[in-house]
């Protein structure tokens, strides 16, 4: 069945999960702030849960339409052929958001479309009461600039939630933004990977997961694995698909290092769990020692943000430290995410390129260093 999708992401990387889509199979990919628009069917929907590294869920897209009163919002809703997604007994929450729009209060958005959900499905069905005890069917919506989008999640918990990470430490790097600075570094499977403050090692693991083509999603589960439109043959032969195509690199190498001992033991669980232990070396060490013995290295790190977790003077002197023991040589390249506007300053050259991105709803900058 021809089915249209829509994939959220954080802002920044809209080109990133239009390429892996595309090299999923899907058709029909269009970026859009914030999001990724594209089609296929039941095959792809498994296939981009499994795969996608970059996104935040996978959205059928049930509808779309303009609405500027809460009348307008009814009856585009009631308009929509919900009961071939929700059947009679399942859950349909609703939760969404709206910007820009003569609608803004998201609670009076939120009710409008659950009572046009009702009532649509009670015309269908027959009945005039929901006990709500099936699968969830989460309805997600989107209101910007008057336009209604009105979405089935078929993910369940977000897609950077991929199974491996049970404990982190303090602020930790989201896994789909610490993969996209693994893939805008250009690392590649025969690559030496560095971080020299690691933490709980998210971008270490992410960046073995991607050298091996591992799949994110093999280790957890997904909300469409309940919906009866998707035959369990669909999931079986995705995931024995994402199994198959996972590459060994025996050439790659991951190595971490964090002042903190107890971040140190939670990465290697974390390792552990997402099946790249052996690729994956940790040792207790501080940043300011960092004097990698490879000749070659790829660089990619998450430094502590004045914002986050220290005062902003410490910030600036841990990225003084970092152009420090980050100098210009042969064989390395550095990338460095920060929301420090003076970060160039403070680490003392320009970088060669550098790329805005979002850590959650903190605006920062990726800056690259690779001559």
């Amino acid at each position: 069945m021809e089915l249209e999708f829509a994939a959220p992401c954080l802002f920044g990387l809209e080109s990133l999960v239009s390429k892996e889509l595309k090299a999923l199979g899907a058709e029909k990919v269009a970026a859009e702030n914030g999001r990724v628009r594209f089609a296929g069917d039941e095959y792809v929907l498994a296939r981009a849960n499994l795969g996608v590294r970059y996104a935040e869920r996978i959205f059928v897209v049930l509808g779309s339409f303009t609405a500027h009163t809460f009348e307008e919002l009814f009856q585009g809703v009631r308009a929509l052929p919900l009961e071939n997604w929700i059947g009679r007994y399942d859950a349909f929450p609703v939760a969404g958001h709206t910007l820009n729009s003569d609608l803004f209060s998201v609670r009076d958005c939120q009710s409008i479309i659950k009572k046009a959900a009702v009532e649509r499905l009670k015309e269908k069905y027959g009945i005039s009461w929901f006990e709500e005890t099936g699968a969830r069917r989460q309805l997600r919506f989107s209101i910007l600039k008057n336009r209604v989008d009105l979405y089935l999640d078929t993910s369940g918990e977000p897609l950077y939630k991929r199974g491996y990470r049970t404990e982190a430490n303090e602020a930790p790097i989201r896994e789909t933004l610490a993969a996209a600075m693994c893939a805008l570094s250009q690392l590649r499977p025969y690559h030496t990977l560095y971080d020299p403050m690691c933490g709980s090692g998210t971008i270490l693991i992410e960046g073995a997961m991607l050298a091996q083509n591992i799949a994110p999603g093999l280790r957890r589960r997904f909300a469409a694995e309940r919906f009866e439109q998707i035959p369990e043959t669909v999931w079986k032969e995705e995931r024995a698909r994402a199994l198959a195509e996972i590459r060994p690199a025996p050439d790659f190498a991951a190595f971490g290092s964090d002042i903190d001992e107890a971040a140190l033991e939670i990465a290697r669980e974390n390792a552990r769990r997402a099946g790249v232990s052996e690729t994956v070396h940790l040792a207790r060490a501080d940043v300011r020692d960092f004097a990698p013995e490879t000749q070659h290295g790829t660089v990619v790190t998450n430094p502590p943000y004045g914002e986050r977790m220290q005062t902003r003077r410490a910030a600036a002197e841990i990225l003084r430290t970092l152009g420090r023991v980050f100098p210009q040589r042969h064989g390395f390249s550095y990338s460095v995410i920060s929301p420090e506007p003076d970060f160039e300053a403070l680490f003392g050259r320009r970088a060669d390129k550098s790329r805005k991105l979002y850590n959650g709803m903190l605006k920062c900058r990726l800056y690259m260093y690779y001559k």
